[in-house]
């Protein structure tokens, strides 16, 4: 079964992760999933600030 990575540095969807794995985000099991990692990423660093600002007050 093909895995699916998001190539941060091409800003491209690879299939069975063809770059060096820093430049990676995944796997995911579709390369829509993959396509949609950079969206993922930001909603969950936005969620980790929000408790960060939460834990400061």
């Amino acid at each position: 079964m093909a895995q699916y990575w998001y190539n941060v540095q091409t800003k491209q969807v690879e299939k069975d992760a063809q770059s060096g794995w820093k430049s990676l985000i995944g796997p995911y099991e579709t390369r829509e999933e993959a396509a949609q990692a950079p969206a993922k990423v930001r909603e969950r660093n936005e969620a980790a600030d929000a408790l960060e600002e939460e834990d400061e007050d």
